[in-house]
């Protein structure tokens, strides 16, 4: 297979601008004599604390029995994806998260790490494998006790069990806490009797549950002694060895969809299936032969976010899978633009490399500087992760701050792939269109990412509801001395930004040089301010609406908060770009080598720019920038994108991907040959003397 990250080794010597429009441009930062990037070393630190475990995924999947066949069928595309599973289980990919005396390794880290590189392969093994294992077999790991681990676990681990995680339903998904499947317990029996009452009640849109699954992991609501506990998980089983539903279990199978089909996903329901009380996987509530309900912890809201603050991890891979997602994606787009040549100026002139042209470089440099800040703040997101779960830092406060980083960067790295795949696809032109080169196939398998695993703009609420809570508490001890300081800190500023005090110190700065005055003025300390006083100030804003729900009806405090929805998702969006800048900002200060820390210091800033860009109005709006200095970040970021043309292949080569794992014959060093032969055709025929005299010229020559 073609090298494919084939560099230019012949750039255009033009200095003039072609009529097409773009400046001959340096293609590598070699030619402009720039600090080069050390490739490895960004390697390394993308690929994060987990790398050597990465690094094992990656050379698994250079086998081509793992990579995704488009346009196969959707039954045959299922059945290879489930003799995939079974080659993860071969080459020990399922172990790595259980406990060691069932033959795992009890890491935690590791195993979302692994199990994120599947996406390069097909992210439906990606997926399906996350069922298998993070979803099915966490819940049994999470939510049972030794006796439930001791009885099942081998056989998840080794896959002689497949089974489905059945918690979402037709008629609820992210609200889990409204299901309406039940699970009554029978005291003279000792068995939990499941039942879903009505349609809306179905579990859907489950992994494994049109075909393969064995068994589930059911979540009900838990009724005993005549009271509704919560909702809880129950381990039940559904096929027989022949594939037959098992008495009172039926289903349907959801059929193609708009990706990931190799997953087959289905629907379940229960007419009054009894399950042994053994079945409850009873970790955080334990129902005892008479009936009688016990938890250690009392308090039924905290019981239930507790419960499914244990299976956060599927969040955490959706964040890693789609940032390596978008690193593809980002990787062909890039080094497509690298080769091919368009428009030239009609006088024979070389035609002008794609990344020369500011447009192109403003579509692509951008969204490759803030995929890579996804890969710092998920790397930060999986040491959370990893501290939690191994034992280190599960407290109660450090599971409240996983699941709200969780639910942070999940909806921006996801949001964030779909956008940026569409654009490498427009990039690409109609190579890009063509499934061989794998954008669009990419774009349909990330688009449900949005959704699962929590809907993106339910997950930002609970990050701005605890954004909300943080806030509230700085004043529960306060005195009145210190709320009227903060009252004079908070008119002091209002006063300072909104009566255009900043607004004209900038314009003070900005005479002269603007274009140097911003490059200056909105360095990192200025650009954190801007983002950091950002969230504060919405936070705020939207607080002090809330203010007089406290004392309101329900109904009436309802309402207000729905006023008040969008601001606070707005919020919470606000933050966690906040915090992949901060992610960014500390990996570029660890770095030692002084020109791989320029060239990173010149990405983060184009991150931070392009957020500041993005929320342009609000700055102004708010006073926090003049209108000249406002006028001015595009075009710091047209200079900063310019100054990056040199080092976009060895910023996407960083990312480690080998020819098995990038697969898109565009991006293979074929496009180069075409161009170079190309070349050389024109080159021959001028030189022959046999070339046909163009039209244009022969009439000038006339004049």
């Amino acid at each position: 297979m073609a090298d494919a990250t084939v560099r230019i080794d012949n750039p255009a010597a033009d200095s003039r601008t072609p009529a097409g429009g773009a400046p001959t441009a340096a293609h590598t930062a070699e030619e402009a004599s720039e600090p080069r990037i050390d490739i490895e070393r960004v390697t390394d630190l993308l690929l994060g604390t987990w790398a050597d475990t990465r690094r094992e995924a990656r050379e698994m999947i250079k086998d081509p029995a793992f990579w995704r066949i488009d346009g196969q069928p959707m039954p045959e595309h299922r059945e290879r994806v489930l003799s995939q599973l079974h080659l993860l289980v071969e080459h020990g990919g399922s172990r790595r998260a259980f406990p060691e005396e069932y033959g795992g390794l009890n890491n935690n880290g590791a195993n979302i790490a692994g199990f994120q590189e599947l996406v390069l392969a097909d992210p439906s093994l990606q997926i399906k494998s996350g069922v298998q294992w993070g979803l099915f077999g966490s819940a049994i790991h999470q939510l049972g006790t030794q006796k439930h681990w001791d009885r099942w676990l081998p056989a998840v681990i080794d896959l002689s069990l497949p089974g489905a995680f059945a918690m979402t339903e037709t008629g609820h998904g992210s609200d889990v806490a409204s299901i309406g499947t039940t699970a009554t317990y029978d005291p003279e029996t000792e068995e939990f009797v499941i039942h879903t009452p009505f349609r809306g009640a179905w579990k859907d849109y489950l992994g494994n549950a049109a075909l393969h699954g064995k068994a589930a992991t059911v979540f009900a609501q838990l009724i005993t002694g005549g009271v509704n506990y919560g909702v809880h998980c129950f381990f039940v089983p559904l096929r027989d060895d022949d594939g037959e539903f098992l008495p009172g279990i039926g289903g349907e199978d959801d059929g193609v969809k708009g990706g990931l089909n190799g997953i087959d996903n289905g629907r379940l329901h229960f007419d009054h299936v009894r399950v042994p009380r053994f079945n409850l996987l009873d970790r955080y509530g334990q129902v005892a032969a008479d009936g009688t309900y016990t938890s250690d912890i009392s308090s039924p809201g905290r019981r239930f976010f507790t419960m499914l603050g244990a299976l956060v991890q599927g969040r955490v891979s959706l964040d890693g899978a789609a940032t390596t997602g978008t690193a593809l994606a980002l990787t062909i787009a890039v080094t497509y633009a690298n080769q091919r040549r368009q428009f030239d100026s009609g006088a024979g002139t070389d035609e002008v490399m794609l990344l020369d042209y500011g447009q192109h470089q403003r579509r692509l440099l951008p969204r490759l500087a803030e995929n890579y800040a996804q890969f710092f703040a998920h790397d930060e997101l999986l040491r959370k992760f990893d501290s939690v779960f191994s034992g280190a830092g599960d407290t109660p406060e450090g599971r409240e701050d996983l699941e709200t980083l969780a639910a942070a960067l999940k909806p921006l790295s996801t949001w964030n792939a779909l956008s940026t795949i569409q654009e490498a696809r427009e990039a690409c032109g109609g190579a890009g269109f063509l499934a061989e080169n794998r954008l669009v196939g990419l774009h349909q398998d990330l688009d449900v990412y949005v959704t699962f695993e929590g809907d993106n703009n339910v997950l930002l609420q609970l990050v701005g509801k605890r954004l909300l809570s943080d806030y509230a508490a700085q004043f529960k001890a306060a005195d009145a001395a210190t709320l009227a300081r903060f009252a004079v800190g908070q008119t002091a500023g209002k006063v300072f930004h909104g009566a255009g005090l900043r607004q004209l110190g900038q314009a003070v700065a900005d005479f002269g040089s603007t274009a140097r005055s911003v490059e200056l003025g909105l360095r990192a300390e200025q650009q954190h301010e801007l983002l950091s006083n950002r969230v504060e100030q919405m936070v705020a804003d939207v607080a002090g609406r809330l203010r007089p729900a406290a004392k309101l009806p329900r109904d009436e405090a309802a309402a207000l908060f729905n006023q008040n929805q969008h601001e606070l998702i707005e919020a919470a969006r606000a933050h966690g770009e906040l915090l992949q800048w901060e992610a960014f900002s500390d990996g570029v200060n660890a770095i030692e080598d002084e020109g791989t820390r320029q060239v990173l210091t010149w990405l983060r800033d184009l991150f931070g720019m392009h957020l500041i860009e993005k929320h342009l109005a609000w700055y102004l709006v708010n006073g926090r920038l003049s209108t000249q200095r406002a006028a001015s970040v595009s075009r710091y970021i047209d200079r900063l994108a310019a100054r990056l043309r040199p080092h976009a292949q060895d910023l996407v080569d960083a990312y480690g991907f080998a020819p098995e794992h990038v697969r898109a014959p565009i991006a293979s060093g074929a496009e180069k040959q075409r161009q170079d032969e190309a070349r050389a055709h024109y080159a021959a025929l001028a030189a022959s003397g046999d070339a046909p005299v163009s039209e244009k010229t022969l009439r000038d020559n006339k004049k």
